[in-house]
């Protein structure tokens, strides 16, 4: 039988779920803008190279391509930063500008099909591997097939799936146990104080009597800050993974209805740029280049950006095609920066994504990728869409590979959820309780490398936007080389004890900086007249 996850074990995972959506009043301080020399905050100077580096100084605007899972171009505090295709004319159901794209007036959606509908769930990629090559080998002899490597990869996603499966099923029936004896005991307590709004203290008054075991129970909660919302919100994480996840009989694919392993036709899709699940990308848009200094919601890092938008990631992960379709739509019309605040474990098309990559590579446009949220080491386990071709040589010299930082300048200064890489991590920037948009003209605080990366954006946004001259290339050798160092010991991501030097951690070994790229860029285009 099914064993239960230990308490302890259910209550960090509650903990983890709860500071994940807390909103600090620190946070509105958008740390991530700051400056450590100046502000004594490791952030990445970029209110510091605006004030005292940029003053009076002319900008390119800069068409960034956010590729995500929708964003709000509605939002008050994005709606004029959001790029628009001028030869396109909107709702006119006429591909204007002859690219393949009706209506793309602000970028496209490749999870959707041309009668409005949208995917909003999907598997892991796990789960599609499992279930692509199940009719091939479920009934193989597995004694023949051991140096059979699509048969090895099977045997791995099965198990990956089935015991996710079995877990999820099994938590959803804690969440639901838990949740009700949350209510109950609320209830409970609720009736014998004739209030809601109990305290502990009046809590631990009870000694005795039947609603000792309610104030037992209660107590216990509320001094890990969890309750029923918590709980619900676990609950729903365990259904999704059931239901959609790691569920080999759904399948949301048939509402494009294409071969989603082959890219002979790259034109599908619709216009409809937000989508259904609009929050992600829309943070993620707000980091780079939501409105600086009008007084509401958070300052973007930076002020030169058009943002054009590419939906391809659901519910789920992201198919190897529609991220390669995005990249080269956001090469084709005129994106000279891609950010990709995705990845997963599994790329079975993965070929489809390389070639992208090298067009990018091929039309001087910079792509700055999340490194992951697994707290691992991603030279070992990797991450995609990966940079190195199945030889481990680099695809694309413009690429560019974020860990998440926080602004505690010490032991803590990695995000203990980054993903971390000698090799395949490139540099830090800001990624924890990072304040950004929400859908709906909301705002809200994160934590992921997916908010690093866009941060990181935004200070290569700044390179490309004042010096316009300097290539892809060169703006990534300037963001690498003008990093802020930090090279005492800091505690490796992952959750253990294990120190290293920060320097370690990536291949800079250090935090990407705006005030420090601008002064090298300074210098770099000075030198070159």
């Amino acid at each position: 039988m099914k064993t239960f996850l230990p308490l302890f074990v259910i209550v960090a995972m509650l903990m983890a779920l709860t500071v994940q959506s807390q909103t600090s009043g620190n946070d509105k301080n958008y740390w991530y803008n700051k400056d450590l020399q100046k502000d004594k905050i490791p952030g990445v100077s970029s209110d510091r190279a605006y004030e005292e580096l940029l003053k009076g100084k002319t900008a390119k605007p800069v068409v960034v391509a956010i590729i995500d899972g929708g964003t709000d171009i509605n939002h008050e505090d994005l709606k004029s930063v959001i790029w628009t295709n001028t030869d396109e004319i909107a709702g006119n159901g006429i591909d204007d500008d002859k690219n393949g794209y009706i209506d793309d007036v602000h970028g496209w959606n490749f999870i959707g099909n041309s009668s409005g509908e949208n995917v909003m769930e999907d598997n892991l990629e796990v789960t599609r591997v499992y279930r692509m090559l199940k009719p091939k080998y479920e009934n193989a002899d597995s004694a023949s097939m051991t140096a059979d490597k699509e048969f090895q990869l099977y045997l791995k996603c099965k198990k990956e799936v089935e015991t996710s499966y079995n877990e999820a099923t099994t938590q959803v029936k804690n969440m639901n146990i838990l949740y009700s004896n949350l209510r109950a005991s609320d209830a409970a307590l609720t009736a014998h104080f004739g209030t809601s709004e109990y305290s502990l203290k009046q809590l631990e008054s009870i000694k005795s009597g039947d609603v000792k075991r309610y104030s037992d129970f209660m107590m216990y909660w509320m001094k890990r800050d969890v309750d029923t919302l918590d709980v619900k919100e676990y609950l729903k994480h365990f259904e999704g993974q059931a239901a959609t996840r790691y569920n080999v009989n759904f399948d949301p694919r048939n509402i494009i209805g294409d071969d989603w392993t082959n890219n002979s036709n790259p034109y599908y899709g619709n216009s409809d740029v937000k989508g259904p699940r609009a929050g992600h990308g829309t943070m993620v848009a707000g980091n780079t280049a939501a409105v600086r200094g009008n007084g509401i919601g958070p300052d973007g890092v930076t002020s030169n950006a058009q943002l054009m938008i590419l939906r391809v990631v659901p519910d789920g992960d992201e198919r190897d095609k529609d991220v390669a379709n995005a990249i080269l739509y956001a090469v084709n019309n005129g994106a000279s920066i891609i950010n990709m605040s995705f990845g997963k474990a599994y790329s079975p098309q993965k070929h489809l994504v390389d070639s992208a990559l090298r067009v990018a590579n091929n039309h001087d446009v910079l792509l700055i990728h999340a490194a992951g949220n697994d707290g691992e080491n991603v030279d070992i386990n990797v991450h995609y869409p990966s940079n190195f071709d199945e030889n481990g040589n680099v695809i694309n010299d413009k690429f560019i590979v974020v860990g998440a930082s926080t602004r505690s300048f010490g032991k803590k200064l990695p995000a203990s959820f980054s993903n971390y890489g000698k090799k395949s991590v490139d540099l830090f920037s800001p990624g924890e309780d990072i304040y950004s948009c929400s859908p709906e003209n909301k705002y809200e605080s994160v934590s992921g490398t997916s908010m690093a990366s866009p941060i990181a954006t935004g200070v290569a946004t700044i390179i490309r936007a004042y010096f316009p001259e300097l290539s892809a290339k060169e703006v990534k050798e300037i963001l690498m080389q003008s990093v802020t160092k930090y090279d005492k010991k800091v505690l490796v991501p992952g959750g253990g004890k294990e120190k290293v030097s920060f320097s370690e951690l990536s291949v800079s070994g250090g935090i990407i900086n705006a005030y420090n790229a601008i002064k090298l860029a300074e210098e770099k285009v000075k030198n070159a007249h």
